[in-house]
This record gives C-alpha cells, structure tokens and sequence, in this order.
C-alpha cells in the first residue's frame, strides 16, 4: 500500500486532499452533534444566548475528544478514525431528569457518569461477553424508537410553539425530508454524503422566505469568543445519577459496537481490547469534560462509522483536520447563533430520519443473529417492557419517586435492563451455542 494513502491509518496525506475528507465527518456528524442540546434547550426554555453559548461549545468539546481517539493521551484514546460528538441517546433520560431536578443535575449526573464509563473501560473483557450483539441491538432499537416521539415533535413546530402543527410546520419538515431523500438516493459525493445538512440548509432558505426564522440569536452573538467552562453549577441527585449511569453503560455497549465496526469495515480485522479500552475510556473521560462545559454527554457517531465503512478512508491525520474544524468552530458564536435559529420544524425534518436510522441501526444488528426461540424472546420482552413503560410512565405512579425516573418515560433503560438480564438467565440451546461461538471467533 502506498506510503501515506488515505486507506492507511498512519502517514501524511497532502492537506489539499486530507481536508475535504476532514469536512466530509464534520458534514456528516454536524446535525447530530448539536441538535441534542436546540432539543434540550427547547425543553427547557433556555434563552437564545445560552443556546448559542451551548452550541459552540458542543462544536469544541465534539473536535477535542475527537482529537484524544485519534492521538491518545496514555490509554486515553482508541487511536482510530472515531469521531465523536454530542450523543441523541441520552435525551429522554435528560428530559425526564431535567424536569425534575434542573440542568445543573444533569450535568452532575453527566460528570459522575463519564466516570463511571471510564471505570468500565478497564473491563472491556467481561463486557464484551455480557453484551452480545442481541442485546446491544436491542438497545439500540429502543434509542431510536423513543427519540421518534421528540422528532415528530419537533416536526409540527417544537415544544411549547404556538403554531404546532400548522400547514406551514409541517410543510417545511416534509420539504426538508424530500430533500434528504433526493440526495441519499439520486445524487454522488458531496450532495449525497451531506444529505442531512442539505435538507436542513433547504429548509432553513424556505422558512428564510415564508419569514420564520427569528434571527436575534444571530444578531446577539459574537463574532468571536472563548468557549466557556462552568456555565451551571453542579448538582448531584442520587434520582438522576441513577439513570444517567445505566445510560452511559448502555453508550458503552453502543462504543463497542462502533469500534468493532470501524476495524472491520475500515481495516479488515477485529478490534483490540487495548483499541476497545482506549476508546471506552476517551467516551468516559470525554463525557466529563463536556460537563464542566454545560455540554451533555459526548459518545462515537456512527453515522461517521457508517462513513468510513463506504469510504474506506481511514487516515487519521485526514479525520483529524475534520476535528481540528468542529474546534475552530467553537470559537465563532455566530456560527451557533446561525445554527440556533433554524426553525424547529425544519430540524424535525431532519431528526425523524436520523432517530429512525439508529433503530434501523439495531435492527441490522441483531437481525445478523437467528431471531428464533431465545433471541426472539429477549427483544421482544425487552422491547414490549421498555418502550411500554417508557410511553405510558403513570403505569409506575405508586412507586418511589427515583425509581419512577430511572423507568418511567425512558424505555431505553428499561429495555437495556432486561435485555442483560434475559440474556444471562435464558439458557441456549446447542445451535445457538455452536453458532455464538462461529460469530465470537
């Protein structure tokens, strides 16, 4: 292989072609990163400047932990094409825990939860088995169906909108998925890999004319600026840290999923434990620094796993000038004065295809697994608790209140829960045995 292609980890690629790569995983990774925090933000009623100020910094913190999996510090760090960003998963926890106990709780549970990952990242072997690809599937199953809920949401105008469910809402949300639709199938290269940005930036021009866009974040922010750390003060609620930790170890299961597919897709190998460590460790400590930032907690995007699987470009310095632009980013609040603006209904759009592409995500996974008998079983029950409980949360209204919050209205948790539970006491019969241990090896 030639000394410093793209198709090689290591080794320089001109900056002229290692560039547009770079801008490719921040195209595909944008949307994503900053849309838990408009939607978090939305929730709470946070002020316009406040929003913008969070943007920025998640458009940092996303390019600095990118950096530490691309370059480790000590076992900090994957050393793998890994971009990492603000993660979806986490919403519902966050809105249910935000409700009660304000941001600041949620950053405190964010903290002592980037921790807690950090922690098992020095298990990764006995993780590895406890989580089969039937149960990390079935996690990711229930991330994207509950996120759905708050896309649709979003689509007919937004939480608390005067205007929800207008002609106007829900034409800008349908304009905005016709046209990602157009570019994911229709077109080549740039347009078809930034198909999600393009939706967005043709409804935000169209919602520009039909005069829906309120520009004062953009007016009100400045040109240039420091990200700014300790935003909030911390709280630490034993009803928020709960659930926020069983979080973060499902994030954990949905790393290595995305470590695994990266050496597999990009490299053509399994991934090492000391890779799975590393990059289990820099989504803990990521997550904690992104905390002291008011940003929530940070994980690897699989969109961009997805990319490096259909690309095959796998150059680390490549990736890396993608992160080193998320960083500059964050210094030019304008930029998320722009970003805050975009109507909800517009985001909406955008946001019931990528929620309902994580559940696709986790059915690809474990429909790879022989959905008979056992398996079939697990994700049903898991699936039928979790999503169950999660939309109907006055069916645990007699319980405590902490653990109301760790269940109701958060299938994803729920669903984990039993998923790991059945599958540790559910016997195997000897096919699944003969065939687990063909896929392990």
């Amino acid at each position: 292989m030639e000394k410093g292609s793209i198709y090689e980890l290591d080794g320089g690629v001109p900056l002229k072609q290692a560039i547009p790569l770079g801008l490719q995983h921040v195209l595909a990774m944008f949307v994503g990163n900053v849309s838990p925090l408009i939607i978090v933000a939305g929730l709470l009623n946070m002020p316009s400047e406040q929003k913008t100020m969070l943007i920025q910094n998640a458009m940092f913190i996303a390019g600095l932990i990118t950096l530490i999996q691309l370059y480790p510090i000590g076992r900090v760090g994957s050393r793998l094409p890994i971009v990492m960003g603000t993660s979806s998963g986490f919403v519902p926890t966050i809105r249910a825990a935000a409700g009660i106990y304000g941001y600041g709780a949620v950053l405190g549970a964010s903290l002592v939860g980037g921790l807690f990952e950090s922690i098992l990242g020095f298990f990764i072997k006995p993780l590895r088995k406890i989580f089969p690809p039937i149960v990390t599937g079935t996690v990711v199953i229930s991330i994207g169906l509950s996120l759905i809920p708050i896309g649709i949401t979003y689509f007919a105008g937004g939480f608390g909108a005067s205007d929800f469910g207008s002609v106007s809402n829900l034409f800008l949300g349908s304009v905005v998925i016709v046209v990602i639709l157009f570019c994911m199938q229709f077109t080549k290269g740039f347009f078809k890999v930034s198909a999600v940005l393009t939706g967005i930036v043709a409804g935000y021009i169209l919602a520009i004319l039909m005069g829906k866009v309120d520009f004062t974040p953009i007016a009100q922010a400045d040109w240039f600026s420091l990200p700014k750390a300790f935003m909030y003060k911390m709280e630490f609620k034993i009803g928020a840290i709960i659930p926020m930790c069983i979080m973060y170890i499902a994030t954990t299961v949905e790393t290595i999923g995305d470590i695994s597919a990266v050496t597999a897709g990009g490299l053509n190998r399994e991934a090492t434990d000391r890779e799975l460590a590393g990059g289990v460790l820099a989504d803990g400590v990521g997550s904690m620094i992104a905390a002291f930032f008011g940003v929530l907690p940070n994980t690897s995007f699989s969109q961009n796993v997805g990319l490096i699987g259909m690309t095959k470009v796998v150059n680390r310095f490549s990736i890396m000038t993608g992160a080193v632009i998320l960083i500059l980013a964050g210094f030019f609040p304008k930029l998320g004065g722009i970003i805050s603006a975009v109507p909800q209904s517009v985001l909406g759009g955008a946001t019931i295809i990528m929620f309902s592409m994580i559940a696709i995500s986790g059915m690809q996974l474990i429909f790879k697994q022989n959905m008979y008998g056992r398996n079939a079983v697990i994700v049903a029950v898991a699936l039928g608790l979790g999503l169950g409980l999660g939309s109907t949360p006055d069916a645990l209204q007699h319980l405590p209140e902490w653990t109301k919050l760790v269940f109701a209205q958060n299938g994803i948790v729920v669903a984990f829960i039993v998923a790991v539970i059945l599958n540790l006491i559910l016997p195997q019969d000897k096919k699944e045995k003969a065939e687990e241990g063909i896929a392990f090896h």
